[in-house]
């Protein structure tokens, strides 16, 4: 196979790390190729530089034999190096083909925009409405907007960061059969992704890097999910263990509950009832946008109701703020890690201060204890593998992989009776997670009622007792998470969570309608 892009030597520094050291590795014509690596590995700033967002300090790429060194982010489309990142950039309140517009150099008339757009997009099995509002796609179609608007710049080669994270197992396949129909007509995808069995399905090679170096490549196809996170970490992983436990009262009570979206394309909650009890988790899976947020808003006390809708150990407090909510044992980490979990230019020990100053006793008489604040911030680091200078480095400064760890740790080392996380391992390497979930169940095992919200359906499987799911702002009755097939569960995200799906042949027509209406 010809070469489309080589990296020889390419290496980049920031004040106190090496981002990348020396990386070298090459990318064929119509392959897709992984780049693994834990959070904080390089990854993000090896792609930037192919994409042209950051200059390397030495080393050269080549693509397809020439010298090649984008300026920018427009250079680098222009050579035909297009990304899709894990963070969509779509405005909500525009179309489709305005969104789409925006992002390309030279956009053609709207009209003609919008034949295009349903063109490509049906030809790669990702059709779309061009006159529909952002807003008011799912997670899975907005992706399909910035997947077409790079096709329609007929791209060489494609970066996809986290592409599946926000994917029903349904839309998944749906995507990886683009990705493969792409690399028949001899397009290059570069596949960034922590989810090793999709690297084992869809890719044909792989550069692992460790701490900004290249340690080895392989052909994951060869490999056990268990090898390459083996590769990545330098040593061999423990499957999160739980100590058995009865479950004990009924901790979180939460009934008709309803209410507003949080933003103008939020999803308003309809009549969510649950309940956990003591050393029990309760899973929830949902493709996002479907009420998460509105979810992890109503039980935080950020958005108040009823006081009868929620109830802690029996008493209301629908109508109770955070700060007395967390008094009661209850305790919340949001998805969004800067600018919700976190203030991205407070140090950590300030962050550990912000949820922590009351159940950690960090204030005295109204001054804020400095040296204790310190301390709970070196437990959490030291506790969780956080990997930063110290307590006094800004929450922004970390990749998102740390901070997330961070982020949860403050949360579990404040002892809570009630922990509910929002996708605790989003974008997490494979050992940060094996980390947070043990974490997760190690609190569980002590006593504590766990509210896990996560798209990540392995994750849920193997940390829940129960799992429920959550479709347009509805929740499906909790079952045993232990003996759900994945079809089982695509079908709860999609909608159908009042049929009986163990019936083979009615599960089976089911997911047809649903694989259609995605489709």
């Amino acid at each position: 196979m010809t070469d489309l892009l080589s990296l020889q030597g390419l290496t980049k520094a920031y004040p106190g790390v090496v981002a990348n050291d020396d990386v070298s590795f090459t990318i064929a014509e119509g392959e897709i190729h992984a780049l693994l690596g834990e959070n904080g590995a390089g990854k993000s700033t090896l792609v930037k530089m192919i994409y042209g967002l950051v200059k390397p300090d030495s080393g050269a790429m080549q693509l397809f034999g020439a010298p090649y060194a984008p300026p920018e982010p427009r250079a680098a489309r222009t050579s035909g190096v297009a990304m899709v990142f894990q963070h969509f950039s779509l405005f909500e309140a525009l179309t489709v083909a305005e969104n789409v517009g925006l992002g390309m150099e030279d956009a053609p008339p709207m009209g003609q925009l919008s034949r295009e757009i349903r063109e490509v997009s049906h030809a790669y099995g990702l059709p779309l409405d061009p006159r529909r509002l952002v807003g008011d796609l799912s997670a899975g179609e907005r992706q399909r907007v910035e997947i077409v608007r790079c096709l329609l710049q007929d791209p060489k080669l494609l970066i996809m960061d986290e592409p599946t994270s926000v994917l029903t197992p349904q839309e998944v396949e749906i995507l990886f059969a683009t990705l493969n129909k792409l690399k028949a007509e001899g397009t290059s995808i570069l596949y960034i992704s922590h989810k090793l069995e999709e690297i084992r399905a869809l890719c044909d090679g792989a550069t692992v890097l460790r701490r900004g170096k290249v340690v080895g490549s392989c052909d994951p196809r060869e490999k056990s999910a268990a090898e390459l996170a083996e590769l990545m970490v330098g040593e061999a992983l423990t499957p999160p263990e739980r100590a058995p436990a009865a479950h004990g009262e009924v901790v979180l009570h939460v009934a008709g509950l309803t209410s507003e979206h949080v933003d103008a394309f939020g999803t308003k909650l309809q009549n969510v009832g649950f309940e956990i009890r003591a050393g029990e988790i309760l899973g929830i899976g949902g493709v996002a946008g479907n009420g998460q947020d509105e979810l992890l808003s109503a039980l935080s006390g950020e958005t108040i109701g009823p006081e009868e809708t929620v109830r802690i150990r029996g008493e209301a407090v629908g109508h109770l703020p955070p700060n007395a909510r967390r008094l009661r044992g209850m305790l919340t980490a949001p998805e969004e890690r800067l600018g919700h979990a976190a203030a991205p230019d407070m140090s950590l020990t300030e962050n550990g201060i912000l949820s922590g100053w009351q159940r950690q006793d960090l204030t005295r008489a109204g001054f804020l204890r400095r040296g204790a604040a310190r301390t709970f911030a070196e437990e959490i680091i030291e506790a969780f593998d956080v990997r930063t200078p110290g307590p006094h480095v800004a929450a922004r400064a970390l990749s998102g992989g740390n901070l997330q760890k961070f982020v949860i740790g403050r949360e579990i080392l404040q002892q809570p009776d009630i922990l509910v996380v929002n996708q605790p391992t989003w974008g997490v390497d494979a050992a940060a997670a094996a980390a947070i979930r043990q974490a997760l169940l190690d609190l569980a095992s002590k006593g504590a009622a766990v509210l896990v919200i996560s798209q990540d359906l392995d994750e849920l499987m193997e940390v829940s007792d129960n799992f429920a799911a959550l479709n347009a702002g509805h929740l499906s009755a909790p079952r045993p998470a232990r003996g759900l097939t994945m079809e089982q569960i695509g079908l709860m995200l999609g909608g159908a969570h009042d049929m009986d799906v163990a019936d083979p042949a009615e599960a089976h027509h089911i997911k047809e309608i649903y694989e259609e209406g995605h489709s």
